[in-house]
């Protein structure tokens, strides 16, 4: 199993900050270090304030050399397809190919509003996430000297010239997610290289990701998409500090291991990283939701990583 750093930095991040996890985490042998991008926080007052997602892996990709970078999950209304087909092609350029790129419809009104983003009902993000995968999938794979063009209902791309090609061939890996029972299956299935579920019950899972393969299978897709999971860490070398680490982060030890946490003593998260890997995960994203603590990221790294790998 491969173990992902995760953070959230709308919650109250600098860019030092990411810099400091995410070169730590190459460091100490993770494969990879997301980031999700928002722009509002989701309770507390967020300052330092937000930083851009793509910005970030940017300065990421020349600041690190080896570690995997990505988000989990880049919002669909933030952006156009185009641009961001352009802009992730050069970061993975900039990083040698180590870039993959999580992409969803977008949920979280608020920061839309706070930022003067459109945020369309539920049903138009949908079909505007399915046309920019198809999109980005179709300028980043056609071929070298030959145009692009789509039509849909909300993007229309015309003659494109489809450049840049990302450093990565085919493409760098795709990553949907979520918790949907039919569209999302389905778009894992069409386009995805991995299916995410964010932050679900253990016991929720095989279902989960019994829907992405049925859809696979549905449209004759002989290898599914790759599983994974997202969930919080919080693990400590007993039970004091574990106590102390949910606190630093507002959490309650209970809650987070009944919602699928990897919480507790190394031994422990060694035994629920097992339970993800009997259920089909391949890679487990760990949230980090205190940046400062350093010393948590190295415990796993030392004492969890080497026993699920």
């Amino acid at each position: 199993m491969r173990l992902v750093i995760f953070t959230e930095p709308q919650q109250g991040a600098a860019y030092d900050d990411l810099r400091r996890v995410a070169q730590l985490a190459e460091q100490t042998g993770y494969d990879g270090f997301f980031r999700s991008d928002h722009y509002v926080a989701m309770g507390g007052d967020g300052t330092p304030g937000p930083t851009d997602a793509w910005l970030t892996l940017a300065a990421l990709a020349v600041q690190t050399s080896r570690i995997r970078l990505g988000t989990l999950v880049t919002s669909a209304t933030f952006r156009l397809p185009g641009p961001l087909a352009i802009g992730v092609a050069q970061v993975d350029a900039m990083s040698g190919g180590r870039v993959e790129l999580g992409l969803g419809g977008g949920w979280f009104e608020r920061e839309h509003a706070a930022y003067g983003i459109p945020f369309p009902p539920l049903g138009e993000r949908f079909d505007r996430l399915e046309e920019q995968l198809e999109i980005i999938e179709g300028l980043w794979t056609t071929p070298p000297g030959e145009q692009y063009t789509f039509t849909g209902r909300h993007y229309q791309v015309t003659d494109s010239p489809a450049l840049p090609k990302p450093v990565q061939s085919p493409r760098p890996p795709i990553i949907v997610g979520g918790g949907g029972k039919k569209r999302t299956p389905a778009l894992a299935a069409r386009f995805a290289d991995e299916f995410n579920a964010p932050f679900a019950k253990l016991e929720d899972l095989p279902e989960m990701f019994d829907r992405v393969r049925a859809a696979s299978e549905q449209i004759g897709r002989e290898q599914p998409p790759a599983l994974s999971a997202a969930a919080v860490l919080c693990v400590g070398r007993d039970d004091a500090e574990v106590r102390r680490r949910a606190a630093a982060i507002g959490r309650e030890v209970g809650e987070m291991r009944e919602n699928g946490g990897v919480v507790g003593t190394p031994d422990q998260a060694v035994e629920i990283l097992g339970r993800y890997g009997e259920a089909g995960a391949s890679r487990v994203y760990l949230q980090v939701l205190d940046l400062g603590d350093l010393e948590q990221v190295e415990l796993v790294a030392a004492e969890v990583m080497g026993q699920v790998g």
